[in-house]
């Protein structure tokens, strides 16, 4: 009987089925593809035949729900939906739907799922709970333990999937997202999990899909220590009441000396001293440069509200920006590149995996956030003009405009067509025109008060941002500086220009500041692009290797947390609220 029964899957309509659920159009666009889908063929109709030969119950019940999972069908485990239902089918039709998972396998399953928290990712999701309830049981039927081994190599498949490439699609966050994916094939990507599956230890592939970089692994380490904090109970929180400072007596010094001890700051042993003295000033110093705050040793209202910041908080915020490693980190490390680090208004040059210039920086203001994506430096302009950009025109220049005709002679805008020639500002009716009909433009030539400054460093992208020169310099004497109006406004531009040119011969910083003082307008096109990546991360380490927490200007954190938290399921289903 069990024989006849396995002669089903070796028919003619079982191999036609195959065949159409694993050829479609999308599939067929691509010839490599289109390849695989002809490998995963052959080898489906090759474990039919041998199906037909086989009588093992267990293996009869995985090819069935497989069979249905590739026919377009659905597939649950005691009620929790299989999200790796693109993955399944070739895997198992590769391995002739034999199991994956025996009991020593599925314990060191369940270890490296519980170990997945230390990445910050949810052990739920890769059903943790039905897997330990599953293998508690002591008999099971030949449908349990399909059932089972399906379950498990779905939580192992996503697992990889989410530490290769992230849980949380980045343009779902942000719809200008261009950086690239990691590259791997279909192919590669299905033989790489088959592989694992199939190996001597299932945490040796979940260690290679991690980010490689310093910055993932020092995230790592940071949320294990604060889930320690957490584990030891948190720290206590300081009370409001005036500035505390070095040489006061205040009830509330004994819990700011607590904070700082818990959290590593205090180097000293913690006290019930209400003194604030010297070596607490210190502790606070650290606790301040840590958090982006101006580190003057006095508790204010802004330190008071970044110490008050619960354990727990900061730890989603760890978990939030190891999500953006995961995003990113595989982008290419060598050579040189810039790195424009918005939540730190900070603009930096790495050079073969070392930082060698940093430098402060001014970014959009919240309403007009410096847009987050990567591209390639080619230009650089010498006492550049400045073109009011339509978003600029239409917010601010046309209605400071109809308020005070004198405004734009106030500031050295002029008018022009769109050929370049002036038209006489007392003639145009500003009332009439919004920006998207305004037929002119509005010019600030090179000089002093430029909004540009002295030089302007070009990137091609969309969105009309770059790097440029100031004359706010005072601005970067802030702790916070999201000023702009999108654009990356750049403290000592002129060094980045020399280290960009790459040319000391031709263009030592003698060169540059002869070019900047002629006055011209030059434009200069660099031999090589230099890669420009503009990210955006709340949680770094400093110099020491320290843990910190900068701003969220654009308040961005917060959605990618919802959206990680949230039960991961199928692509074309519907992402429910974890409860």
């Amino acid at each position: 009987m069990l024989h006849q029964k396995s002669n089903r899957y070796a028919s003619q309509a079982t191999v036609r089925t195959l065949v159409l659920s694993r050829i479609n159009p999308a599939r067929k666009s691509s010839l490599a593809s289109f390849l695989f889908t002809a490998f995963i063929i052959i080898h489906s109709i090759t474990a039919a035949a041998e199906l037909a030969g086989s009588t093992d119950p267990v293996i009869e019940a995985v090819h069935e729900r497989i069979e249905a999972l590739s026919a377009g069908g659905s597939l649950s485990v005691e009620g929790e939906a299989l999200s790796a239902i693109q993955s399944l089918p070739p895997l198992y039709e590769l391995h002739g739907f034999e199991p994956f998972w025996d009991s020593g396998r599925l314990s060191r399953l369940l270890d490296v799922v519980r170990a997945s928290a230390a990445d910050g990712l949810i052990p739920a999701d890769y059903h943790l709970a039905t897997l330990e309830r599953l293998t508690g049981r002591q008999v099971r039927t030949p449908l349990d333990a399909a059932q089972l081994d399906l379950l498990a190599t779905d939580a192992y498949t996503e697992l990889l999937y989410h530490l290769y490439f992230g849980k949380v699609d980045p343009i779902s966050i942000d719809s200008r997202w261009n950086f690239e994916r990691r590259e791997i094939t279909e192919r590669d990507a299905i033989q790489f999990v088959l592989d694992a599956l199939t190996g001597a230890d299932v945490a040796s592939a979940i260690d290679q899909v991690r980010p490689d970089h310093w910055m993932y692994r020092n995230m790592v380490d940071a949320l294990a220590s604060y889930r320690r904090i957490a584990a030891a109970g948190g720290w206590p929180s300081v009370g409001e009441g005036p500035t505390l400072r070095r040489g006061v007596t205040d009830p509330r010094v004994a819990a700011l000396r607590r904070r700082l001890s818990a959290s590593g700051d205090d180097t000293e042993a913690a006290t019930t001293s209400v003194l604030f003295d010297e070596p607490l000033e210190a502790a606070l110093r650290r606790f301040q440069a840590r958090h982006f705050l101006t580190a003057d040793g006095a508790v204010g209202a802004a330190t008071r509200r970044e110490l008050n910041v619960g354990v727990a908080q900061r730890i989603d915020q760890i978990r939030v920006n190891l999500e953006r490693a995961r995003w990113i980190l595989h982008q290419r490390a060598d050579g040189d590149f810039v790195i424009v680090d918005v939540a730190g208004f900070e603009v930096r040059y790495v050079r073969d995996r070392a930082v060698v210039w940093r430098t402060r920086a001014q970014v959009g203001q919240p309403y007009r956030q410096t847009p987050i994506f990567r591209s390639a430096i080619d230009e650089i302009v010498f006492n550049p003009t400045w073109t009011v950009p339509p978003g600029i025109l239409g917010k601010d220049i046309l209605p400071a405009a109809r308020r005070d005709p004198a405004y734009l002679e106030k500031r050295g805008l002029k008018v022009i067509d769109r050929n370049g020639r002036p038209v006489d500002t007392a003639s145009v009716d500003f009332n009439r025109y919004t920006a998207a009909t305004f037929p002119f433009m509005i010019r600030q030539e090179p000089g002093p008060t430029n909004a540009l400054g002295r030089v302007k460093i070009m990137f091609p992208n969309p969105y009309l941002v770059y790097l440029h020169d100031t004359p706010s310099q005072q601005l970067f004497e802030r702790e916070q500086r999201a000023f702009s109006s999108g654009c990356i406004r750049t403290e000592r531009p002129l060094e980045l220009v020399e280290l960009l040119m790459a040319s000391p011969d031709r263009w030592s910083r003698a060169a540059i500041d002869a070019a900047v003082a002629a006055g011209a307008t030059r434009t200069i096109r660099l031999p090589k692009p230099v890669p420009v990546l503009m990210l955006y991360w709340t949680v770094d380490r400093d110099d020491q290797g320290a843990i910190v927490f900068k701003p969220d200007p654009y308040d961005r954190d917060p959605k990618l947390l919802k959206a990680l938290d949230r039960s991961y399921l199928p692509a074309n289903g519907p992402l429910r609220q974890r409860p």
